[in-house]
């Protein structure tokens, strides 16, 4: 029998609402989308309850306006920014001999015991990377094994209770019950990343309006996640400033002439700051040199990211940029040069039957991924926001509302120069096909000096 389920990515700048059917079979299909720009949110995490409240309810109505189908309860994402991560381990003895799911339930909640949570902190995931049985390592699945012991290793992602309360109250407070609650960058790799990636190692990278979520694979496991206060309106805030321009305008050129490839001294005509009937021209080589600086800035601190993951040397399929921010015209080649000698790959979400046009788009990554774990378990095994442990041949169970408990009630590049040219004036509202030809001569060129340096 198919399940309608609802998920709602609040994302640091939108909210997106996705109804999709999921039959027996765990087939997926999108019936229903609905978005709307976030209000009451900073960076992801709720500032006022009100407000938020009312852009979940906008969307969430329109996306039952278009499935046609009334969803009361949901699973929601959640933002990296008040998460913390940290590897624990449980070791238990196995009296039958024989390794049966209850023993590896009982490992993974002795993982959680030994990792000392704070009592104003929840478990957001629990996520084994290692099983070792007896004297062997490295078990992908130990069910059905004959042992005397068994130990785990796992990645741990927990956040203050507080947060999640706050979540939960705005989510009701658009008259629907919180069934599951997902780490937002986690969402996003199960919608971005193949099989292959998540075996030879992957940074999974998503680039929105306000945050970057980053998260590290090895071995088919989640092994690192962290976050990074910094996305593509702190371009805008930072060309408004530089170029003495309402943030609106400075929105509209970032937009419109926002390039990692193609510098410029063409002139445009902007209004001042305080003084819009006054204007003044500014040439398209300082907004290239503005956006480049941050852009620049944001991909080495994600680098240093990496390199402090301890990781680095595990990730054999390089990284995959996702997110809005990620859409912006020569971000891979300047990723590249940042990450060193990593192939990087511009990531959409992955093809599934009803998937509307706008959410093919890399934005919408997390909430996709929302529906995909719906749909059934993306790793062996996984203890979720409501202590339940997931496994990957279990059945689909009717929805559970998060029920938040105490950790003790658990079971034991730089740019490229072009010739200088006569600056010339260009319009704020022309559109960017002269500029398109421009980039695939200089992608033309990088490639080639790609492949002789």
């Amino acid at each position: 029998m198919s399940r309608a389920v609802l998920a709602i990515d609040i994302g640091s700048t939108k909210i997106c609402a996705i109804i999709a059917q999921i039959d027996d079979d765990n087939k997926i299909s999108i019936i229903g989308t609905g978005t709307t720009p976030a209000q009451g949110l900073r960076k992801g995490s709720i500032t006022n309850i009100e407000l938020a409240a009312r852009s979940i309810k906008t969307a969430v109505e329109d996306a039952k306006r278009v499935a046609g189908s009334d969803v009361k309860s949901a699973i929601v994402s959640i933002s990296g920014a008040y998460t913390k991560s940290s590897h624990t381990d449980g070791i238990v003895n196995i009296q039958s001999k024989e390794i049966s799911l209850k023993e590896i339930e009982r490992v993974m909640h002795a993982a959680v015991y030994n990792a000392n949570i704070p009592n104003e902190h929840e478990v957001l995931h629990v996520l084994p990377f290692n099983f070792k049985v007896d004297d062997q390592d490295f078990i992908e699945d130990p069910l059905g094994m004959n042992a005397s012991r068994l130990k785990v290793d796992a990645h741990i992602i927990t956040t203050q209770k507080s947060n999640l309360n706050n979540l939960k109250k705005a989510v009701n407070g658009a008259g629907i019950e919180v069934e599951n609650i997902v780490l937002a960058g986690y969402a996003s790799s199960i919608a971005t990343l193949n099989p292959d990636e998540k075996e030879l190692g992957a940074v999974i990278i998503d680039m929105g309006g306000n945050t970057c979520n980053i998260s590290i694979y090895s071995g088919n496991s989640l092994r690192y996640n962290d976050f990074l206060g910094v996305g593509s309106n702190h371009i805008t805030s930072d060309l408004s400033m530089a170029l003495h321009t309402p943030l609106n305008v400075a929105d509209k050129v970032k937009l419109n002439y926002g390039s990692l490839l193609t510098p410029s001294n063409d002139l445009i005509e902007l209004p001042v700051i305080g003084d819009e009937e006054a204007s003044h021209e500014v040439s398209l080589e300082v907004v290239h040199n503005v956006i480049f600086a941050r852009v620049e800035e944001t991909l080495m601190i994600l680098a240093q990211f990496i390199e402090k993951s301890g990781l680095k040397d595990q990730i054999g399929a390089g990284v995959i940029l996702t997110g809005g921010f990620s859409k912006m015209e020569g971000i891979r080649e300047l990723a590249g040069a940042t990450f060193g000698s990593m192939p990087v790959r511009l990531a959409r979400p992955l093809e599934m039957d009803g998937l509307f046009d706008n959410l093919r788009d890399a934005e919408y990554a997390s909430a996709i991924g929302l529906i995909m774990y719906s749909g059934s378990p993306y790793t062996p095994y996984e203890i979720d926001v409501n202590k339940r442990v997931r496994h990957s041949n279990e059945e689909p169970t009717s929805k559970s509302s998060v029920n938040f408990k105490s950790p003790a009630d658990i079971p034991v590049a730089p740019s490229l120069d072009i010739e200088s040219q006569e600056p010339k004036m260009v319009s704020l509202d022309a559109s960017k096909e002269s500029k398109s030809d421009e980039a695939n001569s200089v992608n033309k060129f990088w490639n080639w000096a790609s492949q002789l340096f």
